[in-house]
């Protein structure tokens, strides 16, 4: 756990093991505040206006592809093997405009704290954007999957959330080297997908691997117990701002970073609903 010198926090060994990249980085710079501290009801509120924010991104690509509906459509591809797709240029652009303000407004957010409450909202609206145009736009005809997804975040929430309150489940150094393993599995995963990919003598068993339905699932359910964990990571950090008298200031960054984790679980639980409807729709 960290422990408090003077006014500023020095992180021991969670640190290190802490995977959310918001909430690690404000763990080693917080400051305790001697009044006006960090609350539970704080973090609670600025996580609801992120989310909001969210919202307003979701809403945002509806209008956009209203007023974009008699466009002439520019490309048309198969999303996931089974999902096929018409898009206009103006959606695409728009989208990748979206995807690198999404992206850039995270990495400020990580390095520059005190813009979170501006780089947690472009953030969120951008992400609320890609999920509204994969679920109404991609998956048109399929949009009951964007709400089973929703539906079963909702439900890892509160059993991640039970689990970590009554103890159940505890961050100690069990719990990190579990979460750590599984996280540098994953990216190994990644590395060597992408390596193989590129030697042509590879080629054939990584495009194998890649296409195996049973493999693609257990990969997605890793992914997913990744981001539960991480979720009760992200519970042991923020319980650690209170705590301890993190400056009022530190709730926009627990509050984004458990956010981060919220919206990385209902795309991973997403893309496993995906594939399993593409599956069944063969």
């Amino acid at each position: 756990m960290s422990t408090l010198t003077g006014s500023k926090t020095t992180t021991g060994m969670s640190t290190l093991f802490h995977s959310n990249p918001i909430l690690r980085r404000m763990s080693r710079t917080a400051v305790r505040a001697e009044e006006n501290a960090a609350t539970y009801s704080g973090i609670a509120m600025k996580t609801t206006f992120f989310l909001v924010m969210t919202m307003i991104g979701m809403i945002a690509q509806l209008l956009v592809g209203a007023a974009l509906a008699n466009a002439p459509v520019w490309q048309t591809f198969t999303f996931k093997d089974s999902f096929t797709v018409s898009i206009t240029l103006a959606e695409t652009v728009i989208l990748a405009g979206v995807t690198l303000g999404g992206f850039a407004a995270e990495l400020l957010g990580i390095f520059a704290r005190k813009t979170i409450p501006v780089t947690g909202s472009i953030y969120s609206m951008c992400e609320g954007y890609f999920i509204s145009f994969l679920v109404f736009k991609l998956l048109k005809g399929y949009e009951f999957l964007g709400l089973e997804a929703l539906l079963i975040t909702v439900a890892v929430i509160g059993v991640m959330s039970w689990l970590y309150s009554s103890g159940i489940i505890q961050v100690n150094g069990t719990f990190r080297t579990v979460l750590m393993s599984l996280l540098l599995g994953s990216v190994a995963l990644g590395v060597f997908t992408f390596v193989g990919s590129l030697i042509p003598a590879l080629q054939p068993y990584v495009l194998a691997a890649t296409q195996n339905p049973v493999l693609a699932i257990g990969i997605d359910l890793i992914g997913i117990a990744i981001a539960s964990l991480m979720l009760v990571s992200d519970f042991a950090m923020i319980d650690d701002c209170v705590k301890q008298g993190y400056a009022k200031e530190y709730e926009w960054s627990a509050a984004f970073g458990l956010v981060f984790t919220v919206l990385w679980l209902y795309l991973k639980i997403l893309d496993l609903l995906i594939r399993v409807s593409g599956k069944n729709k063969n």
